[in-house]
């Protein structure tokens, strides 16, 4: 092939590709550079390769560092002056001398270089062209193919396939069996660009996974008449999502819940059984307290301190409300942000606390 030819070939994959000529040469540039120096037995320095389309030329240059001749022993990149003046008159210590040669056996091994070259850019390209429509995927929810599993992660395929979704252990949950072969639907946290491959990493256990869900299932949601206001979940076992509408004739909870239960129950199946309790929100912190540990009944909410506050139950309901392990309980303190404190009634009564705060109803868990 004919420097023309090679030139030629070249525009033809900036029109097929959609891959600048210039990004070609930059790289080729540097694989024959690479290549020949490992060529040049004996020889040091570095070499330079100037490529130019337009004359269709491509030029070989070894550049070295002229030292003074009394050096004991060369470095790499670097010449004796006396062997400097022999191609540069003028050459002097210090200079960094620019020799021009011909490589030996230029067409095999420049064909083999613009081989590998081009088939990695065009893979790279396609990479991070995939890579720059799912930089918009995050936070998303997506429908993948589980495609392999090993000892820590679990491989999904994305889109058509040309991505790669990654889920980490903590991303995983537990007891929850990832198939070769099962779709699932994952949240998409990250784009990666590090590696050969384009890698998203996506999760399970994250909150946004549920409320993704619901919007999917619930048209309200999609609307804006029913707002997310926060979620808190211990995946794999339980979630509680509060929430809010902006139209008083729209019924949050109803519209969440679905006829018969269709469109929560649509979200619990994707989670395997996950429960969901379904929290009305309120402006007033104490009454949204009452309502977070549903589903027991709260006697009264009492403010102790800033963000911090004492919730009141009938003595029969306490182990309800703290939940299995402190569940319960701590699930209300993540989705309303403060520190709750749960005591039976009578327990309360020792302490003389009346209660800021009397509920006036809490709906049950779905």
């Amino acid at each position: 092939m004919t420097n023309k030819d090679f030139f030629a070939a070249l525009a033809d994959l900036e029109c097929e590709r959609g891959i600048s000529e210039e990004v070609f040469i930059d790289a080729l540039s540097g694989a024959l550079a690479s290549a020949y120096k490992k060529q040049m037995y004996g020889e040091t320095g570095s070499v330079e390769v100037r490529m130019n389309a337009e004359k269709c030329t491509i030029r070989f240059f070894l550049k070295r560092t002229v030292v003074d001749d009394d050096v004991e022993e060369l470095g790499d990149g670097e010449i004796y002056l006396k062997d400097a003046l022999e191609i540069k008159k003028s050459a002097k210590v210090g200079d960094e001398l620019s020799e021009e040669f011909v490589p030996k056996d230029f067409s095999r091994i420049a064909a083999q270089t613009a081989k590998q070259v081009i088939l990695q850019k065009i893979h790279e390209t396609e990479r991070d062209n995939t890579l720059s429509e799912f930089s918009d995927k995050e936070g998303e929810l997506m429908s993948g193919l589980v495609r392999k599993v090993d000892m820590r992660n679990v491989y999904i395929e994305l889109g058509k396939g040309q991505v790669e979704g990654v889920m980490l252990p903590l991303d995983q949950v537990a007891g929850e069996k990832y198939e070769p072969g099962r779709r699932i639907k994952v949240f998409v946290k990250r784009v990666r660009s590090g590696g050969r491959n384009a890698q998203v990493l996506v999760s399970r256990t994250v909150p946004g996974l549920v409320k993704r869900l619901f919007e999917e299932e619930v048209p309200e949601i999609k609307a804006g008449t029913v707002v997310i206001k926060s979620i808190s979940r211990e995946p794999g076992q339980r979630t509680k999502m509060a929430i809010a509408s902006t139209d008083p004739r729209v019924d949050a909870v109803g519209a969440c819940v679905g006829n018969k239960g269709a469109r929560v129950n649509a979200v619990v199946s994707e989670l395997g059984g996950e429960k969901i309790d379904i929290i009305l929100w309120s402006e007033n912190p104490l009454e949204f307290i009452a309502k977070a540990l549903s589903p027991a009944t709260v006697i009264s909410v009492t403010q102790l301190s800033e963000k911090a506050a004492v919730a009141v139950v009938p003595d029969d309901k306490l182990s309800l409300a703290i939940g299995r392990n402190g569940q319960n309980a701590r699930l209300a303190a993540r989705l309303t942000g403060w520190k709750i404190d749960v005591k039976s009634q009578s327990a309360a009564a020792k302490l003389d606390l009346d209660g800021a705060a009397e509920p006036d109803e809490t709906p049950e868990a779905e």
